[in-house]
């Protein structure tokens, strides 16, 4: 339910606190990723696998009062599971060949993409102020991405990775977009993490590696990447869209980059370039911009042309 014009902030404070927990739950996922002594996408696989498992007993039992799990819309988000995949497999990677801070920033550069392709698929309108915050965002990726390369070639790579990590972070985007209104929360984070852990078993057999023989501090990564990264950072925000608007929400996303950044020096020793600051810096404000005005946007347009009640609870 959308939150109210009249409610008094301090009815707010649990909503503003569980968007805090999840930007910094969120902002440990490059963290475990390092921690844990297997491939990238090894570790993304128990993510979202251990994490299903977790909420299999409330996706159980809301189906057994009400679960619509027709073709039709079921479509949606196994599509979104499979974009999950591709992003978490391609991120994950790119956290070995660059710093944790300029992984999270680049796969997060993601609002741009979503808002393009809203506007090349979906035909939806983009302000003025879409295009400005647009360049601004590039110029601050272009700046991250070019001094890695200029000061070591395999950081470039690395930055590069995150950036397409960052198209299927968008299409996840895009889909849920469309499909979400047919499912409860708990619902959609259970399709979409089984269909992500199908995707992601897919790519680690192609790719020959191996599921099993870690060591306990790797499955202790494991699961605390689950647990903190994708259980509580994703419930977090759930319950903070289910109270306040996503024009609040989306802009806010944005300091889980500096969260890792920040969690990365004293647990991985790595400290940020000037440059990279400067780039980093630039990014985010371009990526508040776009944030700002595409929800605005689609406000305005949901205000002209009321949207259909979706068939779920909030």
């Amino acid at each position: 339910m959308s939150p109210s014009a009249n409610t008094p902030p301090q009815q707010k404070i649990l909503p503003y606190l569980a968007l805090g927990i999840s930007i910094l739950s969120m902002g440990t996922s490059a963290i475990f990723v390092r921690w844990a002594d297997a491939p990238g996408p090894v570790t993304a696989f128990y993510r979202t696998f251990l994490a299903t498992l977790i909420f299999t007993p409330f996706f159980l039992k809301r189906c057994l009062k009400k679960c619509d799990l027709s073709k039709k819309v079921l479509l949606m988000p196994l599509l979104g599971g499979l974009f999950t995949a591709g992003d978490l497999a391609l991120w994950n990677i790119s956290i070995f060949y660059t710093t944790a801070g300029n992984a999270t920033l680049l796969v997060n550069t993601n609002p741009l993409w979503v808002a393009l392709g809203a506007w090349l698929i979906f035909r939806e309108k983009l302000s003025k102020a879409f295009w400005v915050g647009l360049g601004i965002a590039l110029l601050g990726a272009a700046l991250v991405v070019g001094g890695d390369f200029f000061i070591h070639p395999r950081l470039g790579i690395g930055d590069l990775i995150a950036i397409s990590a960052g198209f299927f972070y968008a299409g996840y985007f895009l889909v849920t977009q469309r499909g979400r209104q047919n499912f409860h929360p708990i619902t959609y984070l259970w399709l979409i993490g089984m269909s992500a852990s199908i995707g992601l078993a897919i790519i680690n057999i192609v790719s020959g590696n191996r599921f099993f023989g870690y060591s306990t501090q790797t499955w202790l990564a494991f699961w605390g990447t689950a647990i903190i990264s994708q259980v509580i950072g994703y419930f977090g925000m759930a319950y903070a869209l289910g109270h306040l608007p996503a024009s609040v929400v989306a802009p806010t996303m944005i300091g889980q980059p500096v969260t890792t950044t920040l969690l990365a020096i004293p647990l991985l020793g790595e400290i940020p370039h000037p440059s990279q600051l400067v780039g980093g810096v630039t990014a985010l404000a371009g990526i508040f911009l776009v944030n700002r005005a595409y929800q605005k946007g689609r406000a305005a347009s949901q205000t002209l042309v009321p949207a259909p009640e979706p068939n779920t609870e909030k």
